[in-house]
């Protein structure tokens, strides 16, 4: 896709929700790294029908230590694959307090040293609590970047790239909202509403639904 084509999707965009925001709840950097590691294989709405509850109890790894594996496990039970997570949760709320003074890193290659955190993980952390430029590539967002044209990959990083390479500068740190928010809501898997897409003239899908 030609990059003036680009600018205009990411403009069109910055209009339409010029502070986009993601979804999952949490009151601090730390809840917001629990958050996204429980998010894995999971709706946000259903993650956070529990961190809303858990977040009022333990919103710190002290705090996540002190309720324990079997509460944790009770507390977010209704999520996919809990055993796992419980245990990740745990794991780096103790390497949080004993290497970092209970404070989430800002680096990828830190972040991605904790159990249970990938590079996409690592990503939406980075950009939510940091501000950093990070595109993180879930579901909606590769299927969309290469549906629609922006950066066609064959695998999550491949997309991750691409895209840094093209997105305008000025795009770069709401540029992972705006892709997801689009993927989730517009430009969805099976019925995508492109009579509804702001960005239809641009977008280069050949099967457009109307």
């Amino acid at each position: 896709m030609q990059k003036n084509k680009i600018n205009r999707i990411f403009r069109k965009f910055k209009i339409s929700n010029p502070k986009p925001k993601g979804e999952l709840y949490y009151k601090n950097t730390f809840t917001l790294l629990v958050a996204v590691v429980l998010s894995a294989q999971a709706t946000d709405k259903g993650v956070n029908r529990v961190t809303r509850i858990l977040f009022k109890i333990a919103d710190n790894p002290k705090k996540i230590i002190t309720l324990g594996k079997k509460n944790l496990i009770k507390a977010i039970k209704n999520i996919g694959l809990f055993n796992a997570k419980a245990h990740n949760i745990l794991m780096l709320s103790k390497i949080l307090l004993k290497k970092y003074n209970g404070e989430v890193p800002s680096t990828r290659e830190e972040l991605m040293t904790l159990p249970g955190v990938g590079r996409k993980t690592a990503n939406v952390v980075l950009n939510i609590a940091f501000n950093k430029p990070t595109i993180a590539v879930d579901t909606h967002l590769f299927r969309l970047s290469n549906r629609i044209g922006i950066a066609v990959g064959e695998t999550p990083l491949e997309v991750e790239r691409n895209l840094l390479k093209v997105l305008p500068n000025w795009a770069l740190e709401d540029a992972h909202h705006w892709l997801i928010l689009h993927g989730r809501y517009i430009c969805k898997a099976r019925s995508p509403l492109c009579d509804r897409c702001l960005i239809n003239n641009e977008c280069e899908y050949e099967k457009k639904f109307f």
